[in-house]
């Protein structure tokens, strides 16, 4: 009879290009071993009559130690053994930490099956970019728009400025996604004034905040932008991209502050602030197309860790910030028309989606040799557009 003993056994499939996934057996003397680990480590911190501390019989402290933080720790343990060694076995460099899930874990008979799935480099093959045909949207300002920042925003400061700290009121520009259920695409992305789109939208984004989700059926009117969706009814996920408003001052004091002496000179000056500030709402949702082009053309995997890992947080920070209002994820997703398991299904999504647009714009800053920032990632991706001669 053969006293060697059998080899842990690891199992290994390749989710994607960029995730492995390990199942491993370990063998009854990993088990034996992390128990023992376990024993030692947690004995240190027990304090046996007669003995100095990590000195008594092991069966002694053993005895002392709650079992449930035994069998913990054991595990841990275990895991720690049978990972050492493990990656390198299987030619696998992970980019962030595996993540480990147990599966059976007994001391008699000994036994340990767990899970590992370990993230690798991005897979990034892009399409060619150079020469891509973007549409960059029509800037017009209506005397609606003019009349309507007026009222609402004359007191208010005199750029466009980002808005995080509420949702959509009347008067701001938003970048909205609209994604039709069943559409496999990442939908379709409109630069709007709330308050004046139409009675649907501009009620189903009001009081969002940049990066909101809702579901909602709306109803197209006629005159609709994009005209294949003209007067049909769609059952959507609305996704704010961001939120702008135009912040102006009190009229006469913005008036003399640019030595203005009539209202039709403010109106003026108002109907620039307005062009500039969709001028730049142009540019991002250039940006948008561009990433939309290139990330449905392109082969992107990344990492399944990666960008649950970052859905997950989000979800987390959602969670924090109800609870303080005494809110749940179940009280929003409802409030959003959606089920909780719906809401969370797109928020995965999205974190998804911002993940491969990350490794994509990270691929093409290395290939042009640029240095890229968190905060500066829409504008260089719009100078990626123009010094590459894009066609807008």
């Amino acid at each position: 009879m053969s006293n060697v003993a059998e080899p842990m056994k690891v199992e290994r499939e390749d989710l994607n290009p960029a995730t492995v996934k390990l199942t491993v057996t370990c063998t009854p003397e990993q088990v034996t071993s992390g128990f023992s680990r376990a024993v030692k480590a947690l004995g240190k911190k027990i304090r046996v009559p007669g003995f100095r501390p990590g000195a008594a019989p092991a069966k002694m402290v053993e005895g002392l130690i709650n079992p449930e933080d035994l069998y913990r720790t054991a595990a841990e343990e275990t895991v720690k053994i049978a990972y050492n060694g493990l990656l390198k076995s299987q030619s696998l460099e992970p980019v962030a930490q595996p993540s480990v899930e147990i599966s059976k874990f007994e001391r008699e008979p000994a036994e340990c099956i767990f899970f590992v799935t370990v993230p690798l480099p991005a897979v990034v093959e892009l399409v060619e970019y150079k020469g891509l045909s973007i549409h960059r949207p029509a800037i017009e300002v209506t005397d609606e728009e003019i009349e309507t920042q007026i009222e609402d925003m004359r007191r208010r400061g005199g750029k466009r400025q980002e808005i995080k700290d509420r949702g959509i009121e009347p008067g701001d520009v938003a970048v909205v996604n609209l994604r039709p259920e069943g559409d496999q695409a990442d939908g379709r992305n409109f630069m709007v004034i709330a308050g004046q789109t139409f009675g649907q939208l501009d009620e189903a984004i009001a009081g969002m905040g940049s990066e909101a989700i809702k579901s909602v059926e709306l109803t197209f009117p006629d005159n609709f932008q994009d005209k294949d969706w003209a007067n049909t009814t769609k059952s959507c996920t609305v996704t704010v991209r961001s939120v702008n408003n135009v912040i102006l001052p009190d009229e006469d004091e913005f008036a003399q502050s640019l030595s203005l002496e009539n209202k039709e000179q403010l109106r003026e000056a108002i109907k620039t602030a307005i062009t500039r500030a969709k001028e730049n709402m142009g540019q991002e949702m250039v940006n948008e197309q561009l990433l939309d082009i290139l990330r449905t053309q392109s082969t992107v995997h990344v990492s399944d860790t990666t960008w649950t890992s970052v859905a997950d947080r989000r979800l987390s920070e959602l969670a924090q910030e109800l609870a303080q209002k005494g809110q749940s994820l179940d009280d929003l997703a409802k409030k959003n028309n959606m089920t909780l398991e719906e809401f969370v299904t797109a928020q995965r999504k999205e974190a998804k989606l911002h993940v491969e647009r990350a490794v994509i714009i990270e691929k093409i800053f290395k290939t042009e040799g640029m240095k890229i920032s968190e905060a500066d990632v829409n504008r260089h991706a719009l100078q990626i557009a123009e010094e590459n001669h894009f066609t807008l």
